[in-house]
């Protein structure tokens, strides 16, 4: 080999290593995000989309239960589900374990009345997906409320009791959520108690099923001024939405009664929070959620309190999503994973 020919091919072959090693260098690396016991229901061997597209490593696991427990099926991939990892969502196999939402009392059912189906509910069909996705993290897209928590974060830092109330309807009752601490008011006291240990954090429900706000203006003093509470997170709207419920400006109108009344008889902060939209083949649904959603933020600021918006946020994690994927009664209740979703919004309000 020609000696200077032999120099000019290791020096480009330096150069090209030393661009290989320079674009490594500077190549960003993945950022995954986990997200953990993701609901869904499989219609026979129909895929069934993940809010985000998974990544192949760590695998997928899929599971019975929200929560890891004795009583948990690990479901096997092959065998009960297949991936696929570039249309993010996932296959129930012919012969697999995972129930079929087909044999669900609801299946295909329109425009329906629940209370002519007795036994209803998705309980049963649930499976849950541990996943990392490189999608990013685009939500909970969440304003800081701590301008208007001054106080409620002021007895977290100085270890203070803070006693917080939660009203509202069967959603902040806990309707569908296997387990009192999943409730996501719950689950929130719990992370600040966490997070501020030498705080006394005490949460309690002040909330009724089937209410709407023109029976939470009754319930209000028994239910939430009688417990001089420190913060009061106050959620309406799936009853009031109903077809011949409260319209958004009587509901609007109500929210701002609420907090003015608990404004003039104790000295508490007040979060008001939207809901998310109900199953849409519900008979008794105006499926106008949206309305009420707005209808909530609109008191929020003309009222001068905190406001933490479920509703944009659902959606935006069940963009993908089939609504009964979240519905832990198939109608109007979060199942474990919407409990979830809840308390990633309040989590993000800046206490």
């Amino acid at each position: 080999m020609n000696r200077s020919w032999m120099g000019r091919w290791l020096s480009l072959s330096g150069l090209t290593a030393m661009s290989l090693l320079v674009g490594c260098a500077h190549r960003p690396e993945t950022i995954t995000h986990l997200r953990t016991g993701e609901s869904m229901v499989f219609i026979g061997e129909q895929s069934a989309a993940l809010s985000s597209i998974p990544v192949r490593a760590p695998a997928p696991k899929v599971r019975s239960t929200y929560l890891a427990g004795t009583n948990t099926i690990v479901y096997t991939e092959g065998t009960d589900y297949v991936v696929d990892f570039a249309a993010g969502t996932l296959r129930r196999t012919e012969n697999s374990r995972i129930p079929d939402f087909r044999k669900n009392k609801l299946f295909g059912q329109t425009e329906f009345d629940h209370s002519k189906f007795p036994g209803f509910g998705n309980a049963g069909f649930f499976a849950f997906v541990d996943y990392s996705t490189a999608d990013g993290n685009p939500w909970p897209k969440q304003g800081s409320q701590a301008a208007l928590l001054t106080k409620s974060a002021a007895k977290l830092r100085a270890g203070e009791s803070l006693k917080i109330v939660a009203f509202g309807d069967s959603i902040t009752a806990g309707g569908d959520a296997t387990s009192p601490p999943l409730i996501f008011w719950r689950r929130w006291a719990d992370d600040l108690q966490t997070r501020y240990p030498r705080a006394k954090v005490t949460a309690i429900n002040g909330a009724t099923g089937g209410d709407d706000t023109i029976r939470g203006l009754e319930r209000l003093q028994a239910k939430v001024i009688d417990e001089a509470p420190d913060l009061v997170l106050i959620g309406f709207g799936m009853n009031d939405h109903n077809k011949g419920g409260v319209s958004p400006w009587q509901f609007t109108e109500n929210l701002k009664l609420l907090v003015t009344r608990l404004k003039a008889k104790t000295s508490a902060e007040v979060v008001l929070f939207s809901a998310f939209p109900p199953n849409p083949n519900w008979k008794f649904g105006s499926h106008r959620m949206e309305d009420y959603a707005i209808a909530t933020e609109q008191a929020a600021r003309e009222s001068g309190v905190a406001y933490a918006d479920v509703f944009r946020n659902w959606q935006a994690l069940a963009a993908r999503k089939k609504p009964e994927d979240l519905l832990g009664n198939n109608i109007n209740h979060p199942n474990d994973y919407g409990h979830w979703i809840y308390f990633q919004v309040f989590q993000s309000l800046g206490l």
